[in-house]
């Protein structure tokens, strides 16, 4: 049975004007220019998404690439400039430091004041009124005037009359990674129950590990359009290729412009090998080993060098990591073709999906070539156990 659409975002843009001019004076000298001295920027480009009831979605990309617009678009601060944007039921909305406090009010006034903005009656904040405050944990300071708040303080609040009023639709922006730790988990533990109760939530965050824990679903917003949509180790894998390629393209520039100061050298090639002898993509069972075979080309003399392998989950967590300066083995001076081997010995992973990382930098630190998947492999286990992990476990009754 299929859920109802919560959100619909159909052929959404957004274009914002950018103004040349840095004073009142210029503004007025080049009035009758006006069109010289602006610029058009657009946001968002024809971006289209339905969310369905009860779903978990994360909002993710580089900065700039739009998130939090979209997310002001569906909480209905800003309007596109083409397309709409349709919702089914009361939605409550976290989406930046103070938005919805008079800075002249103190923090009681501001609980009715926003609490009435997300569509609560004055009887209705009254009776989660204790219970807000309690949340929050500014008790001491709830007849202060905000703006004499911290940050810290201003996101217990908010977040507190955010998730009393009830909401169906809750949208979440980097606001959270304000608060303190102990904060951040009372958060997080209200929205796995809002989670369980089936009521949508939107987030923007740049915390991988928080898309992949809590998000159904994940898309990758860059430039302003949709280049991913789907679960969220999918939609992981394609912002985290893009920021290597981004990494990857920084470090070509600055090999180039630095020329012979600097070498030009990458990993060309990593084939697998279990121990039983599969390649290509091998399955490995629990505890068995891998050999990684890597070939180096250096186009310039490579010298004072390290030759890094690494292992990841599927959502990019590095479970492990060793190079050729931790082992206290450096590789000789290259210049051509290099071949090369790791072998990981009795490797205690769970069943599951794994890749392998390979990287050549230099012995202070510089990066010269980064691959962040440069193989796949598999584990095959018995089913007796979750995770990335391996472990022998007993039971007994005691």
């Amino acid at each position: 049975m299929t859920r109802p659409t919560a959100i619909q975002i159909s052929d959404v843009s957004k274009r914002f004007v950018i103004r040349k001019e840095k004073s009142l004076k210029e503004r007025v000298v080049n009035f009758g220019r006006s069109k010289l001295h602006k610029e058009d920027f657009w946001a968002l480009r024809d971006v289209s998404i339905d969310i369905e009831s009860g779903t978990t979605v994360g909002l993710i990309g580089p900065n700039g690439s739009g998130k939090s617009t979209l997310l002001k678009m569906i909480g209905g601060i800003i309007q596109p400039t083409s397309g709409s944007v349709r919702l089914r039921g009361r939605l409550a909305a976290l989406l930046e430091l103070g938005a919805g406090f008079h800075p002249d009010l103190t923090g009681r006034e501001n609980v009715y004041l926003n609490a009435s903005i997300l569509g609560l009656t004055r009887a209705e904040t009254e009776r989660h009124f204790d219970a807000i405050v309690d949340f929050s944990g500014i008790e001491r300071f709830i007849d202060t005037q905000v703006k004499f708040y911290s940050s810290g303080m201003y996101v217990r609040l908010a977040f507190a009359v955010a998730i009393h009023v009830d909401p169906d639709i809750l949208l979440v922006d980097e606001v959270l990674a304000v608060g303190d730790e102990p904060f951040q988990r009372k958060c997080l533990e209200r929205i796995r129950g809002f989670q369980h109760e089936g009521r949508t939530i939107v987030m923007v965050t740049h915390s991988l590990d928080q898309v992949a824990e809590f998000c159904d679903r994940a898309v990758v917003l860059e430039a302003g359009r949709v280049a991913a949509d789907g679960l969220p180790r999918d939609a992981l894998k394609v912002l985290r290729a893009d920021f290597e390629a981004t990494r990857q393209e920084e470090i070509t520039k600055s090999q180039l412009a630095e020329g012979a100061a600097r070498p030009l050298a990458q990993i060309t090639g990593v084939a697998l090998r279990s121990d039983d002898g599969q390649t290509g993509r091998p399955t490995l069972v629990v505890g068995s080993g891998l050999a990684v075979a890597m070939q180096v080309d250096a186009t310039t003399r490579l010298s004072d060098w390290i030759l890094g392998v690494g292992l990841t989950t599927p959502m990019g967590t590095t479970l492990y990591q060793t190079n050729t300066k931790l082992m206290g083995v450096p590789p000789a001076p290259l210049l051509g073709t290099g071949k090369y081997e790791f072998h990981l010995a009795d490797l205690p992973l769970g069943e599951g999906d794994y890749s392998v990382q390979a990287s050549i930098q230099l012995l202070d630190g510089t990066d010269v070539h980064l691959v962040p998947e440069a193989a796949n492999f598999s584990v095959r286990g018995d089913g007796s156990s979750l995770g990335p992990l391996s472990v022998p476990v007993t039971f007994a009754m005691v």
